[in-house]
């Protein structure tokens, strides 16, 4: 049973971008920026709101699972109650999405991708366990070590978009604030980058960046995207410069600055495009975005380290390099048993190098935003194997980002946290799992006091019969009603990248529905 069947109608809460901010954003020579925009049309707009000037470098990373992550089968409870009940939920015909317990170990005669093959669950050892045992996905060892051990790896359970505090009672009246539209992939995702409704125009990252972009000497590097167009990274002020895993997109230029092999025709063209011959304003704004495009790129060109740098990759005997080639950035798929490029590692390589350009100085930053992300998370069907290979990804591609950032003395500098549309079902449909709400995430970073929850965990779980009665299962499919709201993991990054509790109640329009005393989750030092 999807989610849509057990959510009743309620009203819409929308946050958007007001008409009068709509259309001066739209006037401003920095914002002619979108999805469907030619290449030179990428380039984030500088402004400069309330800002306050920084002596150090900070960066959040959002690491963004497209499609809903099953958190019940990433950041599992243990305990008897929790792990009879996930058993007799999850062990459906045709094929079982259970994982097996701690200790397990794996059959490599088994079906490739069966919880069988896959061996028990890897346990971890909470600071603030909470009276309960956890593991985590058997994929996640690279994890379960940085969370056990190196502690720069914290979860946040039972998270999602939330406009006020929800009990299940509170939940069940139809005229109770929620979010809109809680089964819908594009509303959900809007609802965690941006705390409002599909159409919005800004996110938290960008509004988080619009505080401090002040304070950035060359503010077209504030917001950057290495997957594409994302409303999480534009403010009010601030847009998103898109970048290639490979560094900055060329106007019409070859690797040598060349066009035709002539570089005098590549100044040209540069020229022409960035000039107005007209006096009209669009013509003009278009002219000056290009010109600001070449600018941009002519400074990352430079800025840059190599990805063959030691720091973040592995240079070849012959000096080429292939990222497909790179052992740091391969992978072996567990299902198929193929060596492959990861292509999360392969984005969060670009963060670093970006993030090594900014501590650097050559970029002009003190504060950047991120965004990277991962496809592939709707598992309806076939999620023993299309979730298997995910959650090696996830692993490989963090403990990669970790080290890298090791590597350039970063650490402690970057905070990255993972999001999703929504969690998955409890129940499994015969060989996956339906549109959830609430789900488990992880935060890492130098800075994060790891090794710990940061948040309620979910009570001890219940078989289908009682989820009427269990305090935070919905209806007849066990989607989870979220305990922490996204407002509070936000407000807790915001505080840390140098936003005042004024500032962060302006950047996140539900926070002041939430006890101050609950606002920082405390995650970080």
């Amino acid at each position: 049973m999807s989610q849509s069947k057990i959510i009743t109608a309620a009203p819409a809460f929308h946050h958007g971008a007001s008409r009068r901010i709509f259309l001066r954003q739209a006037s401003a020579l920095s914002l002619v920026a979108g999805a469907g925009a030619p290449i030179a049309l990428n380039l984030l707009g500088a402004g400069s709101a309330v800002a306050q000037s920084a002596s150090d470098y900070r960066a959040v990373v959002c690491l963004f699972m497209n499609g809903g992550n099953d958190g019940y089968n990433m950041v599992l409870p243990t305990d008897a109650q929790s792990w009879s009940a996930y058993t007799a939920v999850r062990n459906q015909a045709p094929d079982s999405i259970a994982l097996l317990s701690a200790g397990v170990a794996p059959n490599s005669s088994a079906g490739a991708g069966s919880p069988e093959r896959l061996g028990g669950v890897l346990p971890i050892t909470p600071a603030n366990a909470q009276g309960r045992t956890y593991a985590l996905h058997p994929m996640m060892g690279t994890l379960q070590t940085m969370f056990n051990i190196d502690k720069r790896l914290a979860i946040i359970p039972a998270i999602g978009p939330l406009v006020v505090p929800t009990t299940k009672a509170q939940f069940a009246l139809p005229s109770y604030p929620r979010p809109g539209r809680l089964a819908s992939h594009n509303d959900q995702q809007i609802s965690w980058m941006a705390m409002a409704n599909e159409g919005a125009t800004s996110g938290w990252g960008g509004r988080m960046a619009d505080k401090l972009v002040a304070g950035n000497a060359n503010a077209v590097f504030t917001a950057i995207s290495v997957a594409g167009n994302e409303v999480w990274l534009s403010g009010e002020t601030v847009r998103q410069y898109r970048v290639g895993t490979g560094g900055a997109v060329r106007l019409g230029v070859d690797a040598n600055d060349e066009v035709y092999k002539s570089s005098s025709i590549s100044a040209a063209l540069q020229r022409i495009s960035s000039n107005s011959r007209g006096s009209h304003v669009f013509e003009a704004d278009i002219a000056a975005i290009a010109k600001r495009s070449i600018e941009a790129e002519a400074v990352l060109r430079t800025a840059l380290p190599l990805a063959s740098d030691s720091a973040f990759g592995t240079p070849s005997a012959s000096g080429s390099y292939a990222p497909e080639n790179d052992p740091k950035l391969q992978i072996v798929d567990p299902i198929k048993g193929d060596v492959l490029l990861n292509p999360l590692a392969h984005q969060l390589q670009m963060v670093a190098r970006l993030v090594q350009a900014g501590m650097s100085g050559k970029t002009g930053v003190k504060r950047q935003v991120f965004f990277v992300n991962m496809g592939g998370f709707d598992t309806h069907s076939n999620q023993n194997s299309t979730h298997t290979s995910l959650m090696a990804q996830l692993a490989h591609g963090m403990r990669y980002f970790d080290t890298a950032l090791g590597n350039i003395n970063a650490l402690n500098q970057v905070t990255t946290f993972t999001a999703s549309d929504f969690g998955r079902t409890f129940t499994s449909n015969g060989d996956g799992t339906d549109h959830g709400w609430g789900s488990h995430h992880f935060v890492m970073g130098g800075a994060v006091r790891g090794g710990n929850l940061y948040g309620t965990f979910p009570a001890p779980y219940a078989t289908n019969a009682n989820f009427r009665n269990h305090p935070d299962h919905l209806g007849s499919n066990g989607a989870l009603l979220p305990t922490t709201s996204v407002d509070q993991l936000g407000a807790t990054l915001a505080r840390w990248f140098g936003l005042s509790n004024a500032q962060s109640l302006e950047v996140f329009p539900n926070l002041g529905s939430f006890d101050a005393s609950v606002r920082n989750l405390g995650f970080l030092s």
